[in-house]
């Protein structure tokens, strides 16, 4: 095995000695050894093995949640050369596109949100047609998924509020349900109060109710709190003329 060989092995496995150790296994049994039993290893039949993926990818070992990690930084970082290229060098090395496109639909959630509310729709589509037009032609709609998440303004204020109410739930989870909000599909619920003071919101001309819809101990908590990025800035608009409508109501 040439220097030059071993130079391209130790320079693909980047510092991570089972990849390179898989790299010598598949390029020695790749080889047929001549008359003396030798096999010889060059820096061509490393690239054409490579090229070839005959090196299986670690699909569960550090490398793997290195790269979908610095994918998911580079789209939150809005930078679209950075999400293409790590979208691009995971594909490349054998990984599975469902896989990625699993995670550009956590991505258009978690960091994206109700900031642009289409970018969900984009990752669901690029999904399915990956799946459905399969590698490497199906390749191009997660990289058009991966372009425009990184371009879209940015909110984790759903994906915040979530985990607010996940805590708060280790405390609430057995308040009770407000009456009025009960369904009362029997005669012996209603008479116990079930459904009891439900305002039908559509009764009102602006469609809003100064009716609380949280168990009590939690009234008034908020736990959406929507950005200025993109649309979301419109529903944050829109959530303030509500509570000024409520507020009104109440006094």
């Amino acid at each position: 095995m040439s220097d030059e060989a071993i130079q391209h092995v130790a320079v693909f496995s980047g510092g991570d000695a089972r990849a390179a150790y898989n790299t010598l296994e598949a390029a020695v049994r790749a080889v047929q050894p001549d008359s003396k039993g030798r096999r010889s290893i060059t820096r061509e039949l490393l690239a054409e093995l490579l090229q070839r993926k005959f090196l299986l990818y670690d699909k569960s070992g550090e490398e793997h949640y290195n790269l979908i990690s610095a994918l998911h930084k580079s789209v939150r970082n809005s930078d679209p050369d950075a999400s293409l290229y790590w979208l691009v060098r995971m594909l490349e090395s054998g990984e599975d596109p469902l896989y990625i496109a699993r995670r550009l639909v956590r991505m258009a959630s978690e960091d994206i949100g109700l900031a642009e509310p289409g970018a969900l729709a984009v990752t669901i589509a690029a999904m399915q047609a990956a799946d459905f037009v399969g590698p490497p032609e199906g390749n191009l709609a997660l990289a058009q998924a991966a372009v425009y998440l990184s371009l879209a303004p940015k909110s984790n204020a759903v994906y915040t509020g979530y985990g607010a109410v996940v805590a708060d739930l280790e405390s609430t989870r057995t308040e009770p349900m407000p009456l009025h909000l009960r369904n009362a599909p029997t005669g012996l619920m209603k008479n116990i109060g079930y459904g009891k003071g439900y305002q039908y919101a559509h009764d009102q001309e602006d469609k809003v109710t100064d009716m609380a819809c949280l168990p009590e101990p939690l009234a008034g908590k908020t736990y959406y709190h929507p950005t200025d990025q993109g649309f979301e800035a419109r529903l944050r608009n829109k959530m303030e003329e509500i509570r000024g409508i409520k507020g009104k109501r109440r006094s």
